[in-house]
């Protein structure tokens, strides 16, 4: 029963990534994130066939692996709010308080999405140091 509600939140939440892909002010990645999520427990297949994909794969094994986001889907996801924050302020004529809880959103959601490191080249999981805490120490 369970894995049959995991699997249908997964295809929900690709076609919503699906939908975000077209829409300009909708985001893709943090559906595609959560559809791999939802079929880690359900679908081993689409799990594997979405981590595999040539345009989104790359992006979703980051954050997988590392909690990564490269510098261009950073730049994108903070256009993509300030364009959907002036849309919304512009379509939805919203009063004053409203107006700032939704920019308070999008600013630590902007924060957030900043605040993550950039993917490393090795992808993070060969087994090298990749920092300081990584290096054996001496006694």
């Amino acid at each position: 029963m369970m894995r049959a509600l995991w699997l249908c939140l997964g295809c929900l939440m690709l076609a919503l990534g699906v939908i975000g892909a077209f829409l300009p002010v909708m985001p893709t990645t943090i559906f595609l994130i959560l559809a791999v999520g939802c079929f880690s427990r359900s679908s081993p297949r689409l799990e594997k066939w979405l981590l595999d994909s040539p345009t989104y794969g790359p992006s979703l094994r980051a954050w997988r692996e590392q909690g990564a986001v490269s510098r261009k889907g950073k730049t994108y996801a903070s256009l993509g709010m300030a364009a959907g924050y002036v849309l919304f302020y512009w379509s939805a004529n919203p009063s004053p308080l409203l107006a700032i809880g939704v920019g308070i959103f999008f600013l630590a959601s902007a924060a957030y999405v900043l605040s993550r490191p950039s993917p490393h080249a090795d992808g993070g999981g060969n087994g090298q140091a990749t920092g300081p805490a990584d290096t054996p120490t001496r006694k």
